[in-house]
């Protein structure tokens, strides 16, 4: 009877100290291939620890060992194991999206992310709503951009934006329609129309309700335009029908508008859209002065 009172106790003092131990420093680091301060804070805080001062002598430990390299203040990249730091991977879309709270990656950057850019660029854009700063590691340069006027309201950060997960941690990408608008909208942004074409071909299927549903949420009717007059040079293949058009055109602007004024090779009248188009990129001739 002793003996089985006495295993009794013991195992019940075992089950609490396993609920309440908390994850390592290791643990933590294994499980986030780039992680943010606050990130380290408040997961240890989960635990029962979050003292800022013991992590950070923490942290300066394992950057001291070469396990850890610092991005940019306040963000940190994990060299795994047995790995040299100096030739340590790093995944930039990790980075684009811890350095800013509010970070969304964008433009060329999600055009890679969702398999559809024609190019591979050393640029990533994020969107946010706060003074982020351009940043680089790595030769790579990583770009603030603002998010858009028309959507600076309550909830606008929200519109066209997918969580997805990437190397067991969320990262947040404009949704492939959000992209197609944005990418017609600021093409300095993905590389020229070459590289706005060429990606875009490569895009099979849309949800033509929601890419529109977003144009419309600019309240551009260039904008408007620019999307109208793609979705009707490629109606067949996407299956565009005559009433997403109308619907575009019903918001295109009342006067011409240029793409490019100092294109100084003439421009052409893309019809139903007022849009003033330089002629090569009209006529999809990729080599023309501007």
């Amino acid at each position: 009877m002793r003996q089985a009172k006495a295993t009794h106790r013991v195992s019940g003092k075992a089950a609490p100290s396993r609920g309440k131990r908390q994850p390592s420093l290791q643990v933590f680091l294994a499980r986030h291939p780039v992680f943010t301060n606050d990130e380290l804070v408040r997961c240890q805080a989960r635990g029962g620890s979050g003292n800022l001062g013991t992590l950070r002598v923490l942290l300066s430990r394992q950057r001291a060992r070469g396990r850890v390299l610092s991005v940019r203040r306040g963000v940190y990249a994990v060299v795994p194991l047995g790995t040299d730091a100096d030739v340590a991977p790093v995944d930039p879309y990790l980075v684009a999206s811890r350095l800013a709270p509010d970070a969304v990656l964008a433009y060329h950057t999600a055009l890679e992310l969702h398999g559809h850019a024609h190019s591979a660029f050393a640029n990533y854009q994020f969107l946010t709503r706060t003074a982020a700063r351009a940043c680089t590691f790595r030769s790579v340069v990583f770009q603030p951009v603002r998010v858009p006027r028309a959507l600076a309201g309550r909830g606008g950060d929200r519109i066209g934006v997918q969580t997805i997960d990437r190397m067991g941690l969320d990262l947040r990408v404009t949704t492939l329609e959000r992209t197609c608008v944005d990418a017609l909208d600021r093409p300095d942004l993905c590389g020229g129309w070459e590289e706005v074409f060429r990606s875009l071909e490569s895009v099979p299927y849309l949800d033509l309700e929601a890419l529109v549903a977003y144009t419309l949420k600019l309240r551009s009717a260039t904008v408007a335009a620019k999307v109208g007059w793609f979705l009707e040079l490629n109606a067949k293949r996407l299956d565009v029908p005559e009433r997403v058009l109308r619907r575009l055109r019903s918001h295109a602007p009342q006067s011409r508008q240029y793409l490019d004024r100092g294109a100084k090779r003439g421009h052409r009248l893309a019809s139903g859209w007022n849009l003033m188009l330089p002629t090569a990129l009209a006529e999809r001739r990729w080599k023309w002065e501007s």
